[in-house]
């Protein structure tokens, strides 16, 4: 029988991490049958067999294509047996109803991709984030709207595998590929969300991505040029800058961390990341007090 769902996750070395994420989604209030496919991205393939799957399906496998995220993606999506391919990271959980509740808005053939709200847990508490219900690529060229997380998308398999495109591989580190992907699905149609809290957002561990902050520079700069819509919106620009000022600031690297503050702030004046990217840059206080002191507030560099 053809799954309702393939459910992508990339994993690498967190085993327990990842029991809970798919335990999670084989909890999932469908009538229909759901395919796990777990891409393990440089670490030894674990098949679960401890994992009950009942009548869902779990394919573990090793990712095939470029290392990193990104790669590891794609490598589930081109595996996928469903109609429709969901992802979640393998730190992040699924409430029950997530899917039941989101795969409605795919019966819309205007919307390319369907989300969810976050609960976001972190050493601060609980912290819910709840999406506009419907998102065009206006709102996120000004916006990256971080409330539409990866874990919760759902998309179609055939727009993954054609109009839409594989997840970009070509992003240094992987850093934004869910920010490109949200672009490029708003080019298309529409990205919509269900306003409720059902997908839950672990913070409360270090990420892979919280120091690695060349990576951000790269990533963050790559998706400047291959976006040249942002030419359009000196506030998503300025908040992107900001960004890659931030960055350079946690790397040391005063004087680009004051040329990419520079730059943000004649876009916007107002741009807090900018003047967060100094400070760090004259060691006023660390890139990761401040990432952890906003994480622990349910908010994101």
């Amino acid at each position: 029988m053809t799954p309702l769902v393939t459910v992508v996750v990339a994993t690498r070395d967190r085993p327990q991490l990842l029991r809970r994420a798919v335990r999670s989604i084989l909890a999932q209030d469908v009538a229909g049958r759901i395919e796990i496919v777990l891409v393990f991205d440089g670490s030894p393939v674990d098949p679960l067999a401890d994992l009950g799957p009942g009548r869902h399906a779990v394919r573990p496998m090793a990712n095939t294509r470029a290392p990193g995220l990104a790669g590891a993606r794609n490598t589930g999506v081109l595996a996928a047996s469903a109609p429709l391919v969901a992802f979640c990271d393998d730190d992040d959980e699924w409430l029950p109803g997530k899917l039941a509740a989101q795969l409605p808005l795919l019966d819309d053939p205007g919307v390319v991709l369907a989300a969810t709200g976050i609960r976001i847990r972190s050493s601060g508490g609980e912290h819910d984030r709840l999406p506009p219900a419907s998102v065009g690529l206006g709102d996120l060229l000004r916006s990256r709207i971080t409330e539409l997380h990866p874990s919760s998308f759902l998309l179609r398999t055939a727009d993954l595998r054609g109009r839409l495109g594989l997840v970009d591989e070509d992003l240094p580190a992987s850093y934004g590929e869910d920010y490109d992907l949200l672009l490029r699905a708003a080019g298309l149609g529409r990205v919509a969300a269900v306003a409720e809290p059902l997908t839950i957002v672990h913070w409360d561990r270090t990420s892979y991505f919280s120091e690695r902050w060349r990576g951000i520079v790269d990533g963050l700069g790559y998706l400047l040029d291959k976006h040249p819509e942002f030419a359009r919106s000196t506030r998503g620009r300025a908040r992107i800058e900001g960004q890659i000022a931030f960055a350079h600031g946690a790397l040391g690297a005063f004087r680009s961390a004051r040329h990419w503050a520079g730059r943000s702030l004649r876009d916007d004046l107002r741009q807090p990341r900018a003047y967060l990217a100094l400070c760090v840059g004259l060691r006023l206080v660390s890139g990761e007090r401040v990432v952890a002191a906003l994480n622990a507030r349910g908010r994101g560099m």
